[in-house]
């Protein structure tokens, strides 16, 4: 060396700025890759292979029997006085509706006492024909007028009293309100009035009220043409209720209409069911399941299948214990309270063990 003094305290020098350098390297915090967990948020579950029935789901809705729907139109012109009943209240035989008040009824008993003055008089008429027939003063063929007359002014007193009881009252009455009843025990399922209406018998198109016994309903589905070999009469079936959570009821279909709609091609599909504590509630949605062929299949939680666009695929947990990506065939969906179950008809076999939550996390970073 030409100048080691120089060399030696460049060397010192060095070494102190290096020092710190490498005192700040060794310090950091290393991060333990391994101390993570491979399979952190992942859920499995062994799958198994099972027996369940195709089936055909129509869409339906609850109808009264048409059979057991009264609707109540006033027998009399005249003003509403009151209503009795809302839409919805359940009523008995004989409950009283709304309250009428018509001056048609001062005709009807009107009618009815000239009825009963022509009576009178054909009465005594015949029982004074009777005495001159004794005594031969009076024809047989005139007591034979005298009798028909009589049997007249009867038969015509007897209409008008009828008609008055039509009309809801009474020919020994003097009101002129009536009380219009309903004929059947029932829901009311619809008001077409209110008070102080005017209301007329003949041109009225608009019922007072609607009322419906729905102790049975029908329930109404409209199916396809191309289904109609799934379909045939007395065959049982289930009915499903969204309005009730878990509510699947078994009927028969009692019909399946002839006319097709040319606008939708479908027929009516018609199932008659008891309904006793009026659970069902009439244009309430159903659906009409048709139970079809058994088929063996695989029923997992819907959070075990992945969607990517038209593909749908799972992990499974292979020999070496890795995770494998395998692409499956779903088929129906089934919901019961909050747990939503999937059929895996294709991909997957009995026993492998699939991931069931935390699939998504085990995509590769592109997706794929």
């Amino acid at each position: 060396m030409n100048n080691p003094g120089i060399s030696i305290k460049h060397l010192l020098l060095l070494t102190l700025i290096a020092a710190p350098l490498t005192a700040c390297k060794s310090s950091a915090p290393r991060t333990d890759q391994s101390a993570q967990p491979a399979n952190a948020g992942i859920e499995t579950t062994i799958a198994h292979v099972q027996q369940s029935t195709d089936y055909l789901d129509i869409p339906a809705h609850v109808e009264a029997d048409p059979s057991h729907v009264v609707r109540i139109f006033p027998p009399l012109s005249g003003r509403i006085l009151a209503l009795r009943v809302l839409p919805g209240q359940e009523i008995r035989k004989g409950d009283v509706i709304a309250q009428l008040q018509s001056s048609e009824i001062a005709a009807a008993r009107s009618d009815f006492e000239k009825a009963k003055i022509e009576v009178l008089r054909t009465d005594r008429a015949l029982t004074r024909g009777k005495v001159l027939l004794d005594h031969e003063v009076l024809s047989q063929a005139d007591y034979y007028e005298l009798e028909a007359a009589d049997q007249t002014a009867h038969s015509e007193m007897e209409r008008a009293r009828q008609r008055i009881h039509e009309l809801g009252f009474s020919e020994n009455s003097s009101s002129d309100e009536v009380a219009l009843r309903s004929p059947i025990s029932g829901v009311v399922l619809d008001i077409g009035s209110a008070a102080g209406e005017m209301q007329r018998s003949l041109d009225n198109a608009t019922p007072i009220a609607t009322i419906a016994n729905i102790d049975s309903v029908w329930v109404v589905g409209d199916v396809f043409e191309r289904d109609l070999a799934s379909v045939q009469v007395g065959r049982e079936v289930q009915i499903i209720v969204p309005a009730y959570a878990g509510l699947t009821l078994t009927g028969k279909i009692v019909n399946v209409g002839d006319a097709l709609d040319p606008t939708t091609h479908t027929l009516k599909l018609r199932v008659v069911l008891p309904n006793p504590k009026h659970t069902l509630k009439t244009d309430m949605f159903s659906t009409i399941r048709i139970p079809g062929a058994a088929r063996r299949s695989v029923i997992l939680p819907s959070t075990a299948v992945l969607h990517q666009g038209e593909k749908t695929s799972v992990f499974v947990v292979n020999g070496a214990g890795k995770y494998e990506q395998r692409p499956v065939t779903i088929g129906r969906t089934f919901e019961s309270g909050n747990t939503k179950n999937i059929e895996v008809l294709t991909g997957i076999n009995d026993g492998d063990k699939v991931v069931t939550s935390g699939g998504a996390l085990l995509r590769p970073a592109n997706g794929e």
